[in-house]
């Protein structure tokens, strides 16, 4: 039964993403034709600066794990970052895979599942703080009013989480109230699950960020979000045309991202390409070539990352299965 669904869990998948294909394939061939031949050297210059903005959410990923004592190579972590991101991508509700897929996986390189949970949800506050970080300075390189609240709030937010894990993970009582009530709702004692407490509180002990992993965390998270605006920024030259200003460019990518992260469609296909382009058009870049360096940066860091993440999904996987085939044989031996 296990085999079944998973075999119609993928038949699922793929016929969704041929769905996609198709629905989606008339804009993608009319903007195509909108690209000329790519200039090989910049093709492969923002080809590697797209892997570098990869490797860096990866390390940033890393600094926080290893904050807590747990030890994994970089090449665990990209396999993780290519992947997660993959699933996040290009699945409806991919943001729920992804975070149940890092979370699993976190576990698999020895993180506990407080650690895991808290470093998912910190880097995810990381990110988001480098995006507001980098939208604050292209504003300001250009010209335009500086909304420092909105990074304060995010500041805020990721420095009251730190101090929110040390705080509960010594006073244990906090979480008598949540528990009775939550127990009360399901017909049980009150004081059913609290032995377990003091473990998960042993565990949420273990993640402290150091000053050192902190400042690292916060600014491979910077890099990663402006290397792969530098991406875009290079796919003008890629496909034959003048650049746009550096901050016509950074303002663009930092409001497109900002609306990819509120669409429900999968890689934020429509919502990231229309906010790129008019984004760069109203910054007085032509519409042709707009359309042609979108168009490219999105075969990038969406098309071609997204394959490779899938191929990561895969060699993560089998480890799983391989290890799950000899189990159910030591088993039926035994």
């Amino acid at each position: 039964m296990k085999r079944r669904l998973r075999g119609v869990a993928i038949g699922a998948l793929l016929l969704l993403l041929a769905v996609e294909l198709v629905l989606g394939w008339p804009a993608l061939a009319g903007a195509l034709r909108q690209l000329r031949t790519p200039h090989p050297g910049w093709l492969v210059l923002a080809t590697g600066v797209e892997l570098g903005a990869m490797n860096a959410y990866a390390r940033m990923q890393r600094h926080l794990l290893r904050s807590a004592g747990v030890r994994a190579s970089i090449v665990e972590h990209l396999k993780l970052a290519y992947a997660a991101h993959s699933l996040s991508a290009t699945l409806p509700g991919g943001p729920a895979f992804s975070t149940r897929f890092n979370f699993q996986q976190m576990r698999r390189l020895g993180a506990s599942p407080a650690v895991a949970s808290w470093a998912i949800a910190l880097s995810g506050i990381l990110s988001a703080c480098a995006l507001a970080a980098l939208t604050l300075a292209s504003a300001v390189a250009a010209g335009g009013a500086a909304e420092w609240h909105h990074l304060a709030w995010l500041l805020g937010g990721a420095v009251a989480l730190v101090l929110a894990v040390r705080h509960v993970s010594r006073h244990p009582a906090i979480f008598r109230p949540a528990l009775a009530l939550f127990n009360r709702l399901r017909r049980r004692p009150a004081t059913d699950g609290r032995d377990r407490i003091p473990a998960f509180l042993a565990q949420l002990r273990a993640a402290r960020l150091s000053a050192g992993h902190a400042v690292a965390a916060a600014g491979l998270a910077l890099l990663n979000w402006t290397l792969d605006a530098l991406c875009l920024w290079l796919c003008f030259r890629a496909v034959g045309e003048r650049p746009a200003a550096l901050t016509v460019v950074l303002l663009a990518f930092c409001a497109a991202m900002a609306a990819g992260t509120i669409t429900i469609v999968p890689g934020g296909l429509g919502i990231i390409d229309s906010a790129l382009i008019l984004g760069l058009v109203a910054g007085g870049v032509g519409a042709a070539p707009a359309v042609a360096a979108v168009v490219l940066y999105r075969v990038i860091s969406f098309g071609f990352i997204v394959a490779l993440g899938w191929l990561s999904w895969l060699r993560l996987r089998t480890p799983a299965r391989a290890l799950e085939s000899r189990g159910g044989v030591a088993e039926a031996l035994g």
